[in-house]
């Protein structure tokens, strides 16, 4: 049996209309998950799920807006219903809103929580109850290098993501005694549909690439690897980890000796 495989398993993907969340959502399909895409984005969905169906994969869409907790705890219930089974969580949808710190405001700052955080929370714990009693399961949580430094202009997002850090770890706690493991991914700097203007100031790119080990910006492919070992049986006896994909960022970077 291939470990890295996950043939007739039911993963359900936040932010999967686009950038990070598709790529995974196409990754879990093409290990043979079939994939439950989530977004508030019907038309992005609709593409990712084409962009599945294409290449082989199974994929439906669902149109939900996940800071309604009743909404997504519903869902999930119906999907499990559905299928018979909810193998995959992974909480990738997320939102970002930059400023100094002396200037947040208290709607974007509850704005970024409710989704980064709270979402993922209730989420989770829909889909844990029904893997605690099936005595199976993976919840993968996206979180971010701000998980473990800070960075300007993003404060409310760090301090998001480290509790996402956090909530992973208490979960996983609770959870690894009825073989449901939690697990996060931290990515580095990812070029995405969104972000890629940023990368176009050289002064910023120049910046991070030459303290990257690796001597180059992430893609969101970079990431997919990450979350289907994290989804396989491969990964049964890793609970609570944050797995960094920033090409050795953290690790450090050059210095002029």
């Amino acid at each position: 049996m291939d470990n890295f495989r996950i043939e007739g398993k039911v993963a359900v993907v936040t932010g999967a209309s686009r950038g990070i969340g598709r790529a995974i959502a196409l990754g879990l399909a093409q290990s043979g998950a079939h994939v439950v895409a989530i977004a508030r984005g019907k038309p992005g969905l609709e593409e990712t799920v084409a962009l599945i169906q294409a290449l082989g994969g199974s994929a439906e869409e669902l149109e939900l807006d996940i800071q309604d907790i009743a909404a997504g705890q519903t869902a999930i219930e119906a999907i499990a219903a559905a299928h018979g089974r909810l193998d995959i969580l992974v909480n990738c949808a997320g939102i970002n809103a930059r400023s100094e710190a002396t200037e947040i405001s208290p709607e974007d700052f509850d704005r970024i929580w409710s989704v980064n955080v709270r979402a993922a929370l209730f989420l989770s714990q829909a889909a844990g109850r029904i893997m605690l009693k099936a005595q199976s399961g993976k919840v993968i949580n996206i979180a971010s290098a701000t998980s473990f430094i800070g960075l300007n202009k993003v404060t409310s997002y760090a301090a998001s993501k480290g509790a996402m850090a956090q909530m992973t770890k208490a979960m996983a706690s609770e959870w690894a005694k009825y073989n449901v493991q939690v697990n996060a991914v931290a990515p580095g700097f990812i070029v995405t549909d969104l972000n890629k203007k940023l990368w176009e100031n050289d002064t910023l790119r120049n910046w991070v690439v030459s303290n990257t080990p690796a001597g180059r910006l992430g893609t969101v492919e970079d990431v997919v690897g990450a979350v289907q070992f994290l989804a396989s049986p491969a990964s049964d006896f890793i609970c609570g980890h944050v797995l960094v994909v920033d090409g050795g960022f953290l690790s450090g970077g050059p210095w002029p000796l």
